[in-house]
């Protein structure tokens, strides 16, 4: 398999291209960045490219798979638009073009909440993205929604990390579906649904995601 990974400077990203490098079923991973990715490997084509202005038709675009895990903050983002861009706009965008270039699995970092209908923002952008890639026809499209994601961020949230705190106590008596999920747990899912992809749309909740 070939993949594309996107958000491979994030925290899941992080974790999931050094599994796809290591994996011997994966012969390439294509991790497009907006900065330098600062990783050398035989596998690894990291083109370093202005996400507003994708090329058209690139070789480096030719894969089998794409893992997005590309995501951000309103308040990393700084607006809802810009928000929205980058949470829905450069996801889709990469989408079509490895579709164009005949990638018949995409597996998407989503959100617990994820509902196109949703009245808050941020579950009705990760809901219009869900929306908006099954219209491109993927063979196999595999939807993971963490719930609050367990993990050493570059960036702290704050809010995220008092709640990681009050999650980590209560964990052990918490329905599965309320549990922290792991970052490593949600690439693993990631990695593995993009080597094996399954036909058709698949979901992977966050009580499969829990610690």
């Amino acid at each position: 398999m070939r993949v594309m990974l996107l958000g491979a400077t994030g925290l899941v990203g992080g974790l999931a291209l050094p599994m796809l490098l290591d994996d011997p079923l994966c012969r390439a991973v294509v991790a497009p960045t907006r900065r330098p990715l600062g990783l050398s490997h035989p596998k690894l084509h990291a083109p370093v490219l202005q996400f507003d202005a994708l090329p058209d038709a690139p070789d480096w675009a030719q894969v089998d798979a794409v893992i997005c895990a590309l995501g951000s903050t309103m308040a990393q983002a700084g607006s809802r638009e810009a928000f929205y861009r980058i949470d829905h706009d450069y996801p889709l965008a990469f989408a079509r073009l490895a579709r164009t270039q005949g990638a018949r699995a995409f597996v998407l970092n989503s959100a617990a909440g994820a509902n196109a209908g949703s009245a808050i923002f941020y579950n009705r952008v990760k809901g219009e993205l869900e929306r908006d890639l099954r219209a491109l026809g993927f063979a196999s499209l595999t939807l993971v929604r963490p719930g609050l994601i367990g993990g050493q961020r570059q960036q702290v949230r704050r809010g995220e990390h008092f709640a990681l705190q009050v999650l980590g106590v209560l964990g052990p008596v918490l329905p599965r579906a309320w549990r922290i999920n792991p970052a490593s747990r949600i690439a693993r899912a990631l990695v593995d649904a993009a080597l094996a992809p399954p036909p058709g749309e698949h979901v992977v909740a966050s009580s499969a995601l829990a610690g």
